[in-house]
């Protein structure tokens, strides 16, 4: 969740994960109830490593916490969402 909160909470970067995954506010809100999705939106942040530093530095995580989140979700559970 909090992921999800930095991302949009910062209009540009709602913009970049909007354009990447190909959904539009809506469907996040939805989205937001199924545990696959939250395994796309981790795969946002450690895939752009400004963004990564940025969200774990808000969040006081490390970024290695934040791959180690990653990894419990498991797969993409059949969701490609880019």
């Amino acid at each position: 969740m909090q992921a999800l909160t930095f991302i949009a909470g910062d209009p540009e970067q709602m913009e970049r994960f909007l354009a990447l995954s190909g959904m539009e506010v809506g469907q996040v809100r939805a989205a937001a109830r199924d545990p696959a999705f939250f395994a796309g939106l981790l795969d946002f942040l450690l895939g752009h490593e400004p963004t990564l530093l940025a969200f774990a530095a808000q969040a006081g995580l490390s970024p290695e916490s934040v791959g180690q989140a990653r990894d419990r979700l498991g797969g993409a559970f059949g969701v490609d969402p880019w």
